[in-house]
C-alpha cells in the first residue's frame, strides 16, 4: 500500500508559506542581504524547461531563477537536469532516452527522461544522493498542447482514484495526460530517493498561453501534489511576472516568456524562501 508519508508536511508547508508570500515579493537590492541560512547540508537537484534550463547545468547563468535560487538558499550542491521545450506530459511515441538535446519540445523531451537522467548520474557516483528535488514545468504544456493532445483529459481527482499502489510499473508511453504525469514522476522519484523531499513549482505566467489554461495548468499539478503530500509553490500567482504588464511593456521577461536577469531574480529568491518555509529552515 501507497503511503504518503508527507501528508502532514505539507498541511505545516503550506501554512509557512502563506506567511512568507508577502515578504517573497521584496527583493533587497544586494544578493548578500539575502541569503538563508541552514541549507549547506542540503544536495538540491531541480528539474525543468527553458527558464530553468537557461541557467546552467551548475546553476551559474543569471538569465535562470536556479541560478539565484542556489545563491539564496546556498545548499551544499545545486545540480540542474532541466532541458529547454521539455514537458511533464509525454505522449504514445515517449521512450526512454537520456541523449537526445533538442532544446524544443519533443516525445522525449519530458520530465520522466530528466528523472532518468538523475538516477543514472546518482548510480555512476555522478550526483550526491539529492535531498531536494524543484520540479518546474508546465508552461509547455500549456502552451504546446497540438503536441500533447491529451494533457488536460483526466483531472488530477481522476488520476488519484487509485492511489494504493504507485503508478511507475507502467510504460512510460501510456502516460498521457498532465496529472497522470505528475503523479508517475513523483512516485519514480519516491522510489528511487525516498529519503528526499520533492517540492512542485508550477509555470509562471507568460504571454503565449491565456490566463484560464495557465491557471488550469497549475491548479492540476497544485492538486496532485495535496494527493501525495508534496508541497507546490504556485508561482503562477506570487511569481514575479504578470502577463498583463509584459504585455504591455517587458519588466520581468525577455520576450514575453523566458525571464531576463531581473526577472530570474525575484523568482529564485521566492522560490528560495518558499522552499525554506517549506522545510522549517
Amino acid at each position: 500500500m501507497t503511503n504518503y508519508f508527507h501528508l502532514f508536511v505539507l498541511s505545516v508547508a503550506f501554512m509557512c508559506a502563506d506567511v512568507c508570500r508577502a515578504a517573497a515579493t521584496d527583493i533587497p537590492a544586494a544578493t548578500g542581504a539575502n541569503t538563508t541560512e541552514g541549507h549547506d547540508t542540503l544536495n538540491v537537484v531541480i528539474l525543468g524547461d527553458s527558464n530553468t534550463f537557461n541557467g546552467g547545468d551548475d546553476c551559474t547563468d543569471e538569465r535562470g531563477w536556479n541560478t539565484w535560487f542556489r545563491r539564496v538558499f546556498r545548499p551544499a550542491t545545486c545540480k540542474s537536469y532541466a532541458r529547454s521545450g521539455a514537458t511533464w506530459t509525454n505522449t504514445k511515441a515517449t521512450v526512454t532516452n537520456t541523449q537526445e538535446k533538442i532544446d524544443i519540445i519533443g516525445n522525449n523531451n519530458v520530465i520522466y527522461n530528466q528523472i532518468v537522467r538523475l538516477k543514472q548520474a546518482h548510480a555512476k557516483g555522478q550526483q550526491p544522493t539529492p535531498h531536494l528535488i524543484i520540479i518546474a514545468a508546465g508552461t509547455n504544456d500549456a502552451w504546446f498542447t497540438k503536441h500533447r493532445p491529451q494533457a488536460y483529459d483526466k483531472t488530477a481527482r481522476q488520476v488519484f482514484a487509485d492511489s494504493q499502489t504507485f503508478t511507475t510499473k507502467r510504460n512510460v508511453n501510456t502516460v498521457l495526460t498532465l496529472a497522470e504525469s505528475v503523479r508517475y514522476g513523483c512516485e519514480m522519484l519516491m522510489e528511487s530517493f525516498p529519503g528526499a523531499q520533492v517540492v512542485l513549482v508550477t509555470p509562471p505566467q507568460c504571454v503565449k498561453v491565456d490566463g484560464d489554461k495557465m491557471l488550469l495548468t497549475g491548479d492540476i499539478i497544485e492538486q496532485c501534489g495535496a494527493y501525495m503530500g508534496i508541497g507546490v509553490i504556485r508561482l503562477d500567482k506570487i511569481g514575479a511576472i504578470n502577463a498583463t504588464r509584459e504585455r504591455q511593456q517587458k519588466h520581468y521577461t525577455a520576450d514575453g516568456v523566458h525571464t531576463n536577469r531581473l526577472g530570474a531574480r525575484r523568482n529564485g529568491t521566492i522560490i528560495a524562501r518558499q522552499v525554506g518555509a517549506m522545510l522549517g529552515m
